[in-house]
């Protein structure tokens, strides 16, 4: 099947599909080239494949063809892939495993993205998101997370609900203080644990803060005032996974 116009219903819907908020009532989302596509096949999310004419057909899932007008119309990027997957979200809810990631109204999508690539990489088992972070099916999110997202259980809910249940789990909490804070190098292995990282320009707020059992710091260069918040988050999870 080729579709050959912008009017067509199935693509008026998927166009759609780059705004959160059809995003959230349909619980679907695109992915672009090969790679992503073949992770969400590979975790059973997949549910359809748009291919610019003429391209084979890599998975055995329902696809239909269009045209490079329409391609470039669904597509997020400046060169647009030949490949798009509709996917189905992933609904989690509850706080799996002892070593957890909770981020607080981060807003940049390349730094989640590579937030979530560190977190796959360093082992940890749930990711929390603050309702206010940028979401996660971003186009950009998912570029910068190379599919790595399948690999985590992720979750969007109050952080002051999610503390008050990792309190109950006997979890200890982490957080980030450059002034008042201890080497993270210096910290004993935990088999489990959690880190709170702040945004990009608030960082950790008090209230967050207040309730952590120890506040770390990243030794460096005193010329230099603050790191990314994807790089500092990474170092940690590195420290802390050892």
């Amino acid at each position: 099947m080729l579709i050959t116009s912008l009017e067509n219903t199935k693509i008026k819907n998927y166009c759609k599909l780059q705004h959160k908020k059809y995003r959230d009532l349909t619980n679907e989302y695109l992915v672009e080239g090969l790679h992503l596509v073949q992770e969400a096949a590979k975790n059973k999310v997949l549910q359809e494949i748009i291919l610019l004419e003429g391209e084979q057909v890599p998975f055995d899932v329902p696809y239909l063809y269009v045209t490079k007008d329409i391609m470039k119309k669904l597509s997020s990027l400046d060169t647009p892939s030949t490949i798009i997957g509709l996917c189905t979200k992933k609904v989690s809810s509850q706080i799996t495993g002892s070593k957890i990631l909770l981020l607080d109204d981060i807003q940049d999508p390349g730094n989640l993205g590579t937030i979530i690539r560190s977190a796959a990489a360093f082992n940890i088992d749930t990711l929390i998101l603050s309702p206010d972070t940028v979401d996660l099916y971003n186009s950009k999110v998912l570029r910068s997370t190379q599919g790595m997202y399948h690999y985590l259980t992720i979750i969007k809910m109050p952080l002051e609900s999610a503390l008050e249940i990792l309190k109950n789990k006997d979890i200890p909490l982490y957080g980030t203080n450059v002034n008042h804070g201890i080497d993270v190098r210096t910290l004993p292995t935990h088999d489990k644990y959690a880190l709170i990282m702040g945004n990009e320009g608030q960082g950790l707020k008090d209230k967050y803060a207040r309730l952590c059992n120890q506040n770390l710091y990243i030794p460096m260069n005193q010329q230099v005032e603050s790191l990314n918040v994807a790089i500092a988050t990474s170092i940690l999870l590195y420290e802390l996974d050892k």
